[in-house]
């Protein structure tokens, strides 16, 4: 396990390469178009790249450079030899040499687009590739092994940051507690503000403001309030908050992501109760699948365990109302770029590997009402390591807060 965050290691990609089959890793960028390829490159050029680049890393032997004549620094913080082109013509002729030993490449692509995380390079550059005599395969194993793979201290940087996330939502569940009992007015949106204050407070940082629901709106999975469209929070309603986040320090944390439930009253609803014994029954059956598979060292991928959940959910008479996958890859980005638990959506063929992170959120939406339970599960060499513990067990009772 890494024990900080690698840049670019080309033996441990090489080595990758002939696990895999492969005979090398070519990389494409132009004009932003594969953030891919510059964070697991470890690219620390900052200045402006406008002419396309290629690298290519072989299974065996030196890696090489082709770059344009006004921009021959674009890849000077990555090993390799470096070749020059200037015109069209010439980028072709010398990609075309540089491709021909090679019968078989990976690149950020994915048949059919498949998985969008990886469908970064152009059709043209496809066929272009294909033209030299190259089989072109997905990275997708490759990406997920070199980009969505956690070091020791991003592990804790996420244990922290979950911590910090069931606190939060708590601190929520209080607030609302507090406003019901003084009768003062509240908002689904006063909420989401509180929420991002204690974010700052605690020293996270987020990519969006979270999702605080009411009633129908969660019935929504991705409502969120705003300063001018919000419902408020009264006795006798349903929220549900979706909060996400990663410490603001250091720069290479992770994100944790979490959601919760709550009622507005001193006893729940039954049918409240049955919906969030059927999703937590579903979450639950997923763990245990994946629990099971690392303990006994089995493979598996994203689509089976939405499978677990998604036949779990249905064999009780909810399945049309489960309208998402069953969970998200986790890393810099709260939507990482490992595999996602996902067989509805896109059916995720990526392998479940050591060191990496993915939320677990089964979810039943009715037109009045939705309840969505959502953990985060690392899986670790030998274990799965589920943080903000203990997670939820019944809708909370939030006036008992």
């Amino acid at each position: 396990m890494q024990t900080t965050k690698e840049r670019l290691n080309v033996g441990a990609i090489q080595k990758a390469l002939v696990e895999e089959g492969l005979d090398g890793w070519l990389f494409y960028f132009f004009h932003d178009n594969d953030p891919l390829a510059k964070h697991i490159l470890g690219l620390t050029e900052s200045h402006f790249v406008s002419r396309r680049w290629f690298y290519l890393i072989p299974a065996k032997g030196e890696a090489q450079k082709l770059v344009h004549r006004i921009e021959m620094d674009a890849l000077d913080s990555v090993p390799g030899k470096q070749n020059v082109y200037l015109g069209w013509r010439e980028l072709e002729e010398k990609l075309k040499e540089l491709l021909t030993p090679f019968k078989k490449l990976a690149m950020q692509y994915s048949p059919n687009n498949a998985i969008p995380y990886i469908s970064r390079v152009d059709a043209g550059t496809m066929e272009l590739v294909r033209s030299f005599g190259c089989e072109v395969v997905s990275s997708a194993n490759l990406v997920q092994m070199f980009e969505a793979r956690w070091s020791a201290t991003q592990l804790e940087t996420h244990i922290t940051a979950v911590s910090n996330l069931r606190s939060i939502v708590f601190d929520a569940f209080e607030r609302i507690a507090q406003h019901m009992r003084s009768n003062q007015r509240l908002t689904e949106y006063e909420i989401q503000q509180f929420i991002s204050q204690r974010f700052a407070d605690m020293g996270m940082t987020s990519n969006s403001p979270c999702i605080v629901a009411v009633n129908e709106h969660s019935g929504r999975p991705h409502y969120q309030p705003t300063a001018t469209n919000h419902s408020e929070i009264k006795a006798g309603d349903f929220v549900l908050l979706d909060i996400w986040a990663k410490l603001a320090q250091p720069c290479d944390a992770v994100y944790a992501d979490i959601t919760w439930t709550g009622f507005v009253g001193d006893t729940v609803p039954e049918k409240h109760a049955e919906i969030f014994g059927i999703v937590a029954g579903g979450r639950d059956a997923a763990v245990s699948f994946v629990k099971h598979a690392v303990e006994s060292k089995q493979t598996i991928h994203g689509w089976q365990v939405d499978d677990v959940t998604r036949n779990y959910i249905s064999e009780r008479g909810y399945g049309q109302y489960f309208v998402h996958r069953t969970g998200h890859s986790i890393g810099l980005e709260v939507h990482a770029n490992g595999a996602n638990i996902d067989n509805l959506e896109t059916r995720d063929e990526r392998r479940l590997i050591p060191y990496t992170c993915f939320s677990i959120e089964p979810g039943i939406y009715l037109p009045e009402f939705g309840i969505r339970s959502e953990i985060d599960v690392y899986i670790g060499p030998d274990e799965v390591v589920i943080g903000g513990q203990p997670i939820q067990t019944e809708v909370i009772r939030i006036l008992a807060c």
